[in-house]
């Protein structure tokens, strides 16, 4: 999950003297934090929990599209909600990642969508999408990728894109604590990664790779922690 702090924003990378090894020297959180992401979701840490469904209300769309060096990221406009632990968090924005970075039993998939939340106390809410890479027909995502904007750009859409046909219509999810994936790597984010997945079409999987590169941070430990489901 990337959150361009102006601290850090020009310091860090993924790759060479700045990459993911040298992330500590930004933020000690990066390497001494026990609740850090992403994460590996298997079976060893899985719980099953009642967990309550999660009540999304997406009514807006994308405002523009911008490429920040680190990741291609869509801002939002309208009313864009997700309610949890009895609390309201807003969509600030959702941008990608290639490949996963949270994985399942070990194994990435091509691309990951991070739906970036706050509510009233800037506490962070992630909803995490995969998606796989195959033939499908014209979808919302294609229309978010369909002019990509150079390094340090942005974008309009040339279409109105609904948030809401971004994600899967079936919306179980695992549930864990974790952190910001890029420095500060801040603690205490909520994490709820999808368990159905999404439909990349191979053209547009390639576009985006071509633009952000390799933008994974590594799995980290899970130390005492849990995964819901």
């Amino acid at each position: 999950m990337v959150i361009a702090h102006a601290s850090f924003a020009s310091d860090w990378g993924y790759h060479g003297d700045h990459g993911v090894e040298s992330w500590g020297a930004l933020s000690a959180t990066c390497s001494e934090g026990k609740n850090q992401s992403p994460i590996d979701i298997n079976d060893t840490v899985l719980v099953d929990a009642q967990l309550p469904n999660l009540a999304i209300k997406y009514s807006g769309h994308v405002s523009e599209v911008i490429n920040n060096g680190h990741t291609i990221q869509a801002n939002v406009t309208g009313d864009n909600t997700l309610e949890i632990d009895g609390d309201t968090f807003t969509l600030k924005q959702f941008h990608f990642h290639t490949p996963s970075e949270n994985t399942l039993n070990g194994k990435t998939s091509p691309l990951e969508a991070h739906f970036v939340h706050a509510n009233s106390r800037d506490e962070l809410a992630v909803i995490s999408v995969f998606y796989q890479a195959g033939l499908r027909e014209e979808s919302a995502l294609q229309h978010v990728l369909s002019d990509l904007p150079s390094n340090g750009e942005a974008v309009q859409p040339d279409t109105q894109i609904s948030l809401n046909s971004l994600l899967p219509r079936l919306r179980s999810y695992y549930r864990f604590s974790g952190s910001l994936t890029t420095p500060p790597c801040s603690e205490g984010v909520r994490w709820f990664v999808l368990k159905d997945k999404q439909t990349v079409g191979q053209q547009e999987l390639e576009v985006l790779q071509g633009a952000m590169g390799n933008n994974a941070r590594p799995t980290q430990p899970a130390h005492a922690r849990k995964v819901l489901q």
